[in-house]
């Protein structure tokens, strides 16, 4: 697969189309078996709260995983991705309800790079707190 989106048509302040991302008790269970972290931060509210925390909390790793994907669904090939980090600010707090918690990805070409590379800067926000830093992709486009 090859990135589907041309560099010429990318100017920096492109903005990419954002995406939500809602995360259940379910959706934490499912990725613990996935990637096998089953710390019980993520699955057991008594726990969580036992260690200072508001409540069960999404897997940072899956958290960056969601907004990876608007970069990826909009290069249409991941392995367009060149480099990809973040940092960690806030956690993605999952109540035990039906709703769960909303992960909001926006993003947007923050610099134009030799070899047809683009920089696109990521927003990851949860009930109105920024929970990514310095979320950054490099991406190599057609």
């Amino acid at each position: 697969m090859a990135a589907t989106v041309a560099y010429d048509e990318v100017e920096v302040g492109t903005e990419l189309p954002a995406q939500s991302f809602p995360v259940t008790r379910a959706t934490l269970v499912q990725y613990a078996g996935a990637s096998g972290d089953f710390n019980p931060i993520h699955w057991n509210e008594k726990f969580a709260r036992e260690v200072g925390l508001p409540d069960v909390i999404a897997h940072g790793m899956f958290t960056m995983a969601s907004a990876a994907r608007v970069v990826t669904d909009w290069v249409g090939d991941p392995g367009a991705v060149v480099d990809y980090g973040v940092r960690f600010i806030k956690p993605v707090v999952v109540p035990n309800d039906d709703e769960g918690a909303l992960i909001e990805v926006t993003a947007k070409v923050a610099v134009k790079m030799d070899d047809n590379q683009v920089r696109v800067d990521l927003v990851a926000m949860s009930a109105g707190q920024k929970v990514l830093g310095m979320s950054r992709a490099v991406v190599r486009l057609a």
